[in-house]
């Protein structure tokens, strides 16, 4: 079929679209009518009126790692001077800080770190809980999770199934980048592969948490790479769709940070990286194209600050994603949009020609 054939099917709900499909419409189409067909979907699964939002903040609970990730500023191996790992105080004073700013979730994330075993994690999770049980949390990243349960000998389906019993809401789509081990084997060689991933979000859906979905682009991968990641998405969601499961409620996509310092540390020195803001709103749209069971699509802010993400919205997005009182990765990185206020969040929805609706991590609105 022809090109505006295929994006009105699309858009419609009509017609699949396929890895070969996206790649002709990333080379062939025009950045207007990939918009338009995406905000015609994206009207169709979610209204015209509304972009959502949420009020919460990142903590990092601890920077050790010990997966190395080329791509990553933050991490610090165990025993570097600038290693950290928060104490109960420091955590429930940064909550403190989120809830009187009218905050309703906590992202507590962090690294691979060797000792803190799962005993810890428990602890951490019940502490919060029982000195703030209206704090949504979603917790961890499947990376995480399969590191913790390496550590105590466990499959991931316990170890989820006890992090949750111990007061994990959600799990964030963290740690997805390229879905493609292609990809993952240059730049984060020893992080959990594209299976595994897939693996833990999968227990994460049979237990009912809350789950999201991410892309990062940027690393030098070919777009096959990109669709071909966002395909094991969509097809892990049919599998929750068919069990009659929540799945992925929503998905975010972000190009890497910073471009100016990577050339040389992926070995393709002189090639470009990360997305401009052509690129960023192009792929924006196709993905809101392609993931046709995933309802909701979240511009990313922090990445390319709030101007283009207000005309992502008109590109098939149709939430603005959180105020992120505090953030430490994408910042160490050199992205300067780190945080926002509510009142900063509401204006620029407003500006952009929708009506601002606070949310919780289940898409259900706030008054």
């Amino acid at each position: 079929m022809d090109r505006q054939e295929l994006l009105s099917r699309v858009a419609e709900g009509r017609h699949r679209l396929e890895v070969d499909e996206a790649l002709r419409l990333f080379e062939e189409a025009g950045l207007d009518e990939l918009g338009a067909a995406a905000h015609r979907m994206r009207v169709r699964l979610n209204g015209d009126q509304d972009v959502t939002y949420l009020v919460d903040r990142n903590v990092n609970y601890t920077n050790v790692c010990i997966t190395d990730c080329k791509f990553c500023e933050f991490y610090r191996p165990p025993g570097h001077g600038e290693a950290y790992v928060l104490s109960r105080a420091e955590l429930f004073q940064k909550i403190r800080e989120t809830i009187a700013v009218g905050g309703t979730r906590i992202l507590l994330q962090g690294g691979h770190h060797p000792e803190l075993d799962l005993a810890w994690y428990v602890g951490t999770l019940r502490a919060i809980k029982a000195e703030f049980p209206g704090i949504e949390l979603n917790a961890f990243s499947p990376s995480e999770v399969e590191h913790v349960a390496q550590v105590e000998g466990r499959s991931v389906r316990e170890v989820l199934a006890v992090l949750k019993g111990a007061g994990m809401d959600g799990l964030p789509g963290g740690g997805g980048e390229i879905l493609d081990d292609e990809i993952r084997d240059r730049v984060s060689p020893k992080k959990q592969k594209t299976e595994a991933w897939l693996d833990v979000m999968r227990a994460a859906h049979e237990l009912g948490m809350v789950t999201s979905a991410s892309q990062v682009i940027g690393f030098g991968e070919e777009p096959r790479h990109r669709f071909q990641a966002l395909a094991r998405v969509r097809d892990l969601q049919d599998e929750a769709d068919a069990r009659g499961a929540i799945g992925f409620l929503s998905f975010v996509m972000w190009p890497l940070q910073y471009e100016s310092r990577y050339g040389e540390v992926f070995g393709r020195k002189g090639q470009r990286l990360g997305a401009d803001r052509a690129e960023y709103l192009r792929h924006a749209a196709l993905c809101r194209l392609f993931l046709d069971n995933v309802r909701h699509i979240g511009a990313s802010w922090p990445t390319m600050g709030p101007e283009i993400a207000m005309e992502a919205l008109a590109y098939g997005a149709d939430d603005f994603g959180s105020t992120m009182l505090e953030e430490n990765v994408v910042s160490s990185a050199g992205s300067t949009y780190t945080c926002m206020t509510e009142d900063s969040m509401r204006d620029f929805i407003r500006r952009a020609g929708y009506r601002p609706v606070k949310r919780d991590s289940s898409y259900l609105p706030i008054s």
